[in-house]
């Protein structure tokens, strides 16, 4: 009997093993994520968001950002991101859930998974992944300015942070390059003054924020978003403007 018990015990924890394993590895590939896909454009077709409205996408740092509409006004932005995505899946959904909306900003968070367990892409790949992105939004709108969020420092992933801090310079270096492609540093300010993760910014899980790293987040993107809006609206507006007698 004990024996028997022994058995179904180590078949349960070898089914949930199987079963996590099998998680984590759906997750590197695109088709997990359909459903969340699909169900923005089910969405859109019952309320489809206005064109121009600034696209926030990325992995679940976004999907998490329940507040992102109103933490963002007046600014007019939606929310598309979807679970622990990767970068490389971003641009294979960006047709679907970034250029329908004919985007005046694109802002993206994601390469934290990418280079985490159990993928451990290397800096170079997350940085090519990421001129992927900005290309598949400059092809089809080269106007369209595109804004990368900064890998941010996480209590459970802290052992990883000399990596991601790596890829974080590299992005940044990028953008320092490129026309209409801006890097937003919110790492620095997730850091306390012994360097480490501020542990109140995030939920039990040590990886998620709170509502606290949402509201630290929009004190840092949002000032970035409003100024360059500002500042390109002269532009805009002369674009559109009839030309005078």
């Amino acid at each position: 009997m004990r024996v028997k018990r022994l058995i179904v015990r180590l078949s349960v924890i070898v089914l949930i093993v199987a079963s996590c394993l099998f998680t984590f590895w759906a997750m590197g590939t695109s088709w997990f994520w359909e459903p969340q896909i699909s169900g923005y454009e089910k969405q859109d077709r019952i309320s489809p968001p206005k064109p121009g409205v600034i696209v926030f996408t990325g992995s679940s740092s976004i999907r998490f950002w329940h507040s992102l509409s109103a933490d963002m006004k007046p600014l007019d932005a939606i929310n598309r991101g979807f679970g622990g995505s990767q970068i490389s899946q971003v641009n294979e959904y960006a047709a679907r859930i970034v250029l329908p909306y004919h985007p005046k900003a694109v802002v993206l968070y994601a390469g934290e998974n990418d280079m985490s367990w159990p993928w451990h892409k290397s800096a170079e790949t997350v940085l090519a992944d990421f001129q992927q992105f900005v290309k598949i939004v400059h092809t089809a709108f080269p106007d369209t300015p595109v804004y990368y969020i900064s890998m941010k420092p996480d209590p459970l992933r802290w052992d990883h942070w000399p990596a991601l801090a790596n890829a974080n310079r590299m992005i940044e270096a990028y953008c320092r390059t490129q026309e209409r492609v801006k890097f937003i540093d919110v790492s620095a300010a997730m850091l306390d003054a012994q360097g480490k993760p501020r542990r109140e910014l995030f939920r039990w899980d040590g990886l998620h924020m709170n509502a606290q790293g949402y509201a630290l987040w929009t004190s840092i993107i949002k000032p970035v978003l409003l100024d360059d809006s500002t500042a390109h609206a002269p532009e805009a507006a002369a674009a559109t403007a009839p030309p005078s007698n």
